[in-house]
């Protein structure tokens, strides 16, 4: 990985404090291409209400537009949180070259958690790398889950 992989990670970081702010599931997203930010995204699902509003999902409609393009080849997309199925299927259908994600995500992951999506047929497969930032990636999920964890606990009295 080179150097500006760790910058573009670091700002998806930033999206995912963003989106902790606003009370949604810390995850941040951009993507590049020819060294250029054309895509930026965080969850919103809380602020908006919709089940679609994923980090990455969000950042496909803005590069998209940006280029006036569903293709979004020669571009890579980093993210904070292992993609989900739904998300998976979009860097497909947009034909994003390379995917980079921080932690990995047990329970829906399929680049490799869950489910290797991109190693199966489909008519295209984006490079994958995982881990880069991967502690930090971590700490933001575990952070903003650890709260609400002490808040759902059944109270213990003697």
């Amino acid at each position: 990985m080179r150097q500006s992989d760790t910058v573009y990670m670091e700002l998806a970081l930033d999206l995912a404090r963003e989106a902790a702010g606003h009370q949604d599931i810390p995850v941040g997203c951009v993507i590049v291409k020819d060294g250029q930010i054309i895509g930026r995204g965080q969850n919103r699902r809380e602020q908006t209400g919709d089940a679609t509003a994923h980090a990455e999902i969000e950042a496909i409609r803005q590069a998209s537009q940006l280029l006036h393009s569903w293709r979004l080849s020669g571009c890579t997309l980093y993210v904070t949180l292992e993609p989900c199925p739904m998300c998976a299927g979009a860097i497909i259908n947009s034909r994003i070259d390379t995917v980079v994600y921080g932690a990995e995500n047990p329970k829906a992951g399929c680049c490799n958690s869950v489910l290797s999506l991109f190693q199966e047929g489909f008519n295209h497969r984006p490079a994958v790398y995982g881990g880069m930032l991967e502690s930090e990636c971590a700490r933001i999920l575990r952070d903003f889950f650890r709260p609400n964890q002490q808040e759902k606990a059944p109270s213990r009295q003697p």
